[in-house]
């Protein structure tokens, strides 16, 4: 239950990619037949990854990933001299890259967040300035899967003419991705969050557009991102997007709420002292933060791995950091609450026995640990 960190390759992704390490395994930038046909592949798999953002092929930048997505969004278009908004709760992914263009002499408004963890979009249109270049602000938020609302912050920027990028990763395979309605220039996503291999992603990048590029090289991805293609990869998440859109259409989303919504009410229910984080706003359908009073959230991670079930403390990036999550912080939640939380995250193939399995690991092993801690135990009674 830690699919926000990193999900399976689905059967029917590692079969489509299977020919392509062996049989096909031609480079697809040659002109030769094998080339050729490591090339028709890629194309095919640009299609399927449009489709699911309802935008044009030649708009899809192939990446690493996520986090080359973020970066390349930001570095590519911000200057020193510009503006830049986004959020306190973004993804290290931005916020990082948001504090280096800081020091390089980038104006950055970092926008607060309510206590249930959303942007207010007119704080949003109250930070813009003359001289705001991109507004970065996340789809879903990775840690408590609050949605962000991005379609009117995408009207906001295009009404006053700045330029708008989302991280999507959260958000692939689970909430629709048009980029016509969500109003976004630049949108990024993960493989490996939608069932498709690690270290690839994608980068949306609206026609007319121009990116600096980070990678320099020979003239791959119509000279915005230089690097032989990573064709199994690429052709993989070009299925996990095919696979992911169906999804949405099928009712697998409703399915997964469903097991997130009995799991998560199963462990309040059970559990004195839990509670949900964002759990008054909508959410991403796989994903729950839940508090657990007088414990420590990584000691809690650590029993519960030790009974077969996998949680996170937060971002799967941060994994042993000893600082509180800066996402619960930034929604007011006291460094103490944080550090008792963890995050459960399903995906499509997490069950019904899942579930029950979760629900009686996870009382007892709380149980546990509140045994353990005299102090605990006394405040408890």
């Amino acid at each position: 239950m830690d699919a926000n960190a990193t999900t399976p390759v689905l059967p029917e992704v590692l079969e489509a990619m299977r020919p392509w390490f062996l049989e096909s395994f031609g480079n697809a930038s040659s002109i030769h037949q094998p080339g050729q046909r490591a090339r028709a592949a890629v194309e095919q798999a640009r299609a399927h990854v449009a489709k699911l953002l309802g935008c044009r092929p030649a708009e899809i930048v192939f990446t690493s990933g996520g986090t080359e997505s973020d970066n390349a969004a930001l570095f590519g278009m911000v200057r020193p001299g510009d503006h830049l908004i986004t959020s306190s709760i973004e993804h290290h992914a931005v916020l990082h890259v948001a504090e280096r263009l800081r020091e390089r002499g980038v104006e950055v408004t970092f926008l607060p967040v309510s206590t249930e963890g959303l942007v207010d979009p007119q704080d949003v249109g109250r930070a813009i300035q003359p001289n705001t270049k991109l507004i970065s602000v996340m789809y879903a938020n990775n840690e408590t899967g609050a949605i962000q609302p991005v379609a009117e912050i995408g009207k906001i920027a295009r009404e006053a003419g700045v330029r708008f990028h989302t991280d999507a990763v959260q958000a692939a395979g689970k909430l629709p991705l048009d980029v016509e309605t969500l109003g976004v220039d630049l949108l990024s996503i993960s493989g490996h969050k939608m069932h498709a291999p690690q270290g690839t992603g994608v980068l949306y990048i609206r026609k007319g557009l121009q990116l600096e590029p980070m990678i320099f090289g020979g003239s791959h991805e119509r000279q915005r991102r230089a690097g032989t293609e990573n064709v199994p990869g690429i052709v993989g998440l070009g299925k996990a997007a095919e696979i992911a859109l169906e999804n949405l259409h099928s009712g697998g989303v409703e399915r997964l709420a469903a097991l997130r919504d009995r799991l998560e009410q199963g462990i309040v229910a059970a559990v004195p002292g839990a509670g949900v984080h964002s759990g008054a706003v909508p959410r991403t359908a796989n994903t729950s933060s839940i508090y657990f009073d007088h414990l420590e959230g990584e000691a809690l991670v650590i029993a519960l791995d030790l009974r077969g079930l996998a949680t996170s403390g937060g971002s799967a990036c941060m994994s042993g950091a000893t600082d509180p999550s800066h996402v619960l912080l930034a929604m007011g939640v006291t460094p103490k609450h944080a550090r008792a939380s963890i995050r459960f995250s399903l995906s499509k193939l997490n069950t019904d026995e899942d579930v029950d399995a979760a629900l009686e690991i996870v009382p007892a092993a709380v149980e546990r640990l509140r045994e353990l801690s005299p102090v605990n135990a006394g405040t408890l009674g």
